[in-house]
């Protein structure tokens, strides 16, 4: 990967609309290196997938909560089984294993606390195998990008 790979990921973090020959302008290419470019970088998997970020306040879920989840074991199944489970769940846009005290961290979205808590306790308290769940409601919004550091790299 070169500094041209890097720009036009660093483009298409922006605006994954912009067309072959827009990025081609703007990393000064011709159309046809920069979509083949862009299928390599596709096809080597530095592009998983092309989305639509939506707004979550106007679509009404306007809250954010920060789950830590503990498990009472650490058997291989248990943590399969815990795993296939959230995957199921809308409200959870992120799970981590962490270190540390607890086992997951997770990023669920709701309309409002009474919809969170009613997930809470309807479906994700219903899991087996959980000793522990620490809820932490998001305030203050003060970073929230999808933008990697392609400087870094």
């Amino acid at each position: 990967m070169d500094s041209t790979d890097r720009q036009i990921l660093k483009l298409l973090q922006q605006d994954a609309n912009l067309s072959a020959s827009e990025l081609a302008e703007k990393v000064n290419l011709s159309q046809s290196p920069c979509w083949r470019r862009i299928n390599r970088l596709q096809e080597d998997g530095y592009i998983k997938h092309r989305v639509a970020l939506l707004d979550r306040q106007k679509l009404g879920l306007s809250l954010v909560v920060f789950v830590n989840i503990k498990l009472s074991a650490h058997g291989w199944n248990m943590l399969n089984e815990f795993e296939e489970a959230i995957v199921s769940f809308p409200e959870v846009l992120e799970c981590w294993t962490i270190s540390g005290g607890m086992d997951y961290t997770l990023r669920v979205v709701s309309r409002d606390i009474s919809s969170y808590e009613q997930f809470l306790r309807s479906r994700l308290l219903q899991l087996p195998h959980i000793q522990e769940a620490q809820s932490n409601i998001a305030m203050t919004e003060v970073k929230n990008s999808t933008q990697l550091p392609l400087e870094a790299i």
